[in-house]
């Protein structure tokens, strides 16, 4: 009902903000057609007294009077023309805003009950809270959550719960803010730390700060094993150009994972992208050595085999993309050496001379490598 009550004080206002402006302009037209008038009036009583006192002669008080006269004429003339003219103007007036009147309601209120929906409810806040949490949205429960907090401040477990969610919502600071009140409410632990490093991280658009490495830091101390400070700390030695630590980081974390990790994903792409170069110039192409391929003697030869294999033909692609890097290619020559693939090894010595050219000092250099391996550019 309150909702119909304010729909009519909205459209008579609308409704008046029409006629108003045309009735007031018919009032001041003729308003200014009698203060002429009015004045006319005065010049002739002025030159009666003046011709009555004998300051101006008789002929010229005559020829005075007519132009006043004539002057009066003219004002009525305008005036009856005037007030056709208003006339018909307010006849269009009144039609035009009749429209209008009528157009305002029937148009809105013809739309509404097309798009929107005048038989749902009232719905406040206050009923929508207090709904079942199954049947409200997110939004709602946040909400919820959020009245309850205001109300209990020192709701440590509330802050604890809301936190993620404000994560999730990209809400950052939020998210920062909840989570120190979890740490100062109920205590320390790795998982509150690591999501504190993380809402920091994201509220600086990415950048691991100072503030956000000592929460990693702290959820290490706390459990060595949580996944997100490792990536994190990893991913800030990337930012400060420190692209092998990164790197070393990623693997040595990716060898600690167990398979159905969800974390295994972020750190093969973060790995993927570390061939690029603002993160380490040749850390991309650091392809298996003799002693990478020494280490895996330990395992069952299927599986040694598969292992180095993936490294190997992992270098490859990568030098592919990117060849103009000498220490990979004398990498990858060495490691098809180790495994006994002479054939692919004099391939990928061909392929860097063709890179740098038959007569560059790269070239030099790579001949000489594969010399020392055994290995020459023919059979």
């Amino acid at each position: 009902m309150l909702f119909w009550v304010i729909a009519a004080i909205l459209t008579l206002g609308a409704s008046l903000a029409v006629l108003l402006p045309l009735a007031a302009s018919s009032k001041s037209a003729s308003s200014a057609g009698d203060h002429d008038l009015e004045v006319y009036r005065d010049q002739l009583s002025e030159l009666d007294r003046d011709a009555a006192r004998g300051l101006i002669q008789p002929a010229e008080a005559t020829e005075a009077r007519a132009e006043i006269a004539r002057r009066i004429l003219r004002l009525d003339n305008a005036a009856a023309a005037g007030k056709a003219s208003v006339r018909q103007t307010s006849v269009a007036a009144r039609l035009v805003a009749t429209a209008a009147v009528l157009a305002v309601p029937l148009v809105s209120w013809g739309l509404y009950s097309q798009l929107g929906s005048p038989e749902l409810p009232s719905q406040p806040l206050s009923e929508r809270l207090a709904r079942n949490p199954a049947d409200s949205s997110v939004d709602e429960l946040v909400a919820r959550a959020e009245a309850h907090l205001a109300a209990n401040p020192s709701d440590g477990r509330g802050w604890d719960v809301l936190a993620p969610v404000y994560l999730r919502m990209q809400r950052f600071s939020d998210a920062a803010a909840a989570y120190r009140n979890a740490i100062r409410l109920d205590g320390d632990s790795a998982i509150r730390r690591a999501g504190l490093g993380e809402a920091i991280a994201n509220a600086a658009g990415g950048i691991v700060s100072a503030d956000a490495q000592d929460a990693f830091e702290a959820s290490l101390k706390l459990d060595p094993a949580n996944a997100k400070a490792s990536f994190y700390l990893a991913m800030a030695l990337a930012q400060e150009g420190r692209g092998k630590e990164a790197v070393a980081a990623w693997q040595a974390m990716l060898g600690k994972l167990p398979p159905d990790s969800p974390w295994r994903g972020a750190v093969e792409q973060a790995l993927a992208k570390s061939g690029s170069p603002e993160v380490a110039s040749g850390s991309a192409t650091n392809g298996p050595d003799a002693g990478d391929v020494d280490a895996a003697s330990s395992m069952s030869p299927t599986d040694r085999e598969a292992m180095i294999n993936t490294m190997v033909a992992g270098l490859d692609d990568k030098l592919r993309q990117n060849p103009r890097d000498p220490e990979g290619w004398m990498r990858l020559v060495r490691s098809y050496v180790v495994l006994g693939k002479a054939d692919q090894a004099r391939d990928a010595l061909g392929r860097a001379i063709a890179v740098f050219g038959a007569d560059s000092d790269e070239a030099k250099k790579f001949t000489a490598f594969a010399a020392s391996l055994g290995l020459t550019a023919t059979e």
